[in-house]
C-alpha cells in the first residue's frame, strides 16, 4: 500500500482513537450511584484569590460506596472548599464537622437513572460524530491524493470505512456496559 495512504490510515485511527478515549472520560463524569471522587472533578475552589481545581487544596477520598470525604490540607480552607461545592450545583449536601467535609451521595432514583443513561448515549452520538468525521476526513485527504490510482484509492476508503466500523461498534460497547453500570441498583 501507498505510504501516503498509509500515514492517512494510521492518523485517522489515532483520531478515532482519540474519540473512544474522550468518551471514556465523558463516562467518569457521569455518576452511577457509587461515590467516586472524579464527581467532584469540576469543583473550583477560591484559593487565595484564585480558582483552583479540589485536588489541588485537598485530599479527596471516598470512605465507602456512599460517601465521599474531603480533607483540605489547611484547615482554615474548609468554609470555601464547602462552599465551592455548594457553588458547582452537584446535588451534594456537604457537611463540615470542623475536620473534614462529608458527603453522603443519595442513592439514584429510578427517573435520575434513566435520565443518566439518555445523558450516557448522547455522549456516545458524540464520539460517534467524532469518529465519522475522522472517516470524513480520511476520505477527503484520500481523494487529493494526486500520485494514487483510483483503484487504491477505493481499497483505502473500504479500509477507512472498516476501521468506523470497528470504532463505533466499540463505541457502542463502551456505552452497553455504562448503561448496565448506571440502571443496576
Amino acid at each position: 500500500m501507498n505510504e501516503d495512504i498509509q500515514f492517512i490510515i494510521d492518523s485517522t485511527k489515532e483520531a478515532m482513537d482519540a474519540a473512544v478515549r474522550h468518551l471514556e472520560k465523558q463516562f467518569v463524569n457521569i455518576r452511577a450511584g457509587k461515590a467516586s471522587p472524579a464527581m467532584l472533578g469540576s469543583v473550583m475552589v477560591d484559593y487565595y484569590g484564585s480558582q483552583t481545581p479540589l485536588s489541588q487544596v485537598a485530599n479527596v477520598n471516598t470512605p465507602d460506596g456512599r460517601t465521599i470525604s474531603v480533607q483540605p490540607w489547611e484547615k482554615n480552607m474548609l468554609h470555601e472548599i464547602e462552599k465551592a461545592i455548594m457553588i458547582a450545583n452537584l446535588g451534594f449536601n456537604p457537611m463540615n464537622n470542623g475536620d473534614m467535609i462529608i458527603i453522603n451521595v443519595p442513592p439514584l432514583t429510578e427517573e435520575r437513572r434513566r435520565d443518566l443513561a439518555k445523558q450516557a448515549k448522547a455522549e456516545s452520538e458524540d464520539g460517534k460524530i467524532g469518529v465519522r468525521n475522522a472517516r470524513k476526513e480520511a476520505n477527503n485527504d484520500i481523494k487529493k491524493l494526486d500520485d494514487v490510482s483510483e483503484d487504491e484509492k477505493k481499497i483505502a476508503e473500504v479500509e477507512v470505512q472498516k476501521l468506523t466500523d470497528i470504532y463505533v461498534k466499540k463505541i457502542d460497547d463502551v456505552l452497553a456496559v455504562k448503561e448496565k453500570e448506571i440502571m443496576t441498583v
